[in-house]
């Protein structure tokens, strides 16, 4: 602006780093396909999912779950069905 004012908004970390905070996780796996890092119940995605629903381009919570769960999938983590 011309005051040199300016604004910003802050979003919460990135999927990832949720699910990796949830499992208490250092990193992810190298080889998401053959090595498990662990484990998300239907529970845990959930509240993950309903935490980024704000930050996500989605207002469907079950698209929300798809996205959390497609995104700890290709991080190594088994997803409860």
């Amino acid at each position: 602006y011309e005051d040199r004012t300016f604004t910003f908004i802050t979003k919460l970390p990135p999927v990832a780093e949720a699910i990796k905070q949830k499992l208490g996780l250092q990193k992810a796996s190298g080889k998401p396909n053959t090595e498990k890092v662990g484990k998300l119940t239907k529970t845990q995605i959930e509240e993950i999912a309903k935490d980024k629903l704000a930050d996500l381009n989605t207002d469907d919570i079950s698209a929300a779950i798809k996205v959390v769960a497609g995104t700890a999938r290709s991080m190594g983590v088994e997803v409860e069905k």
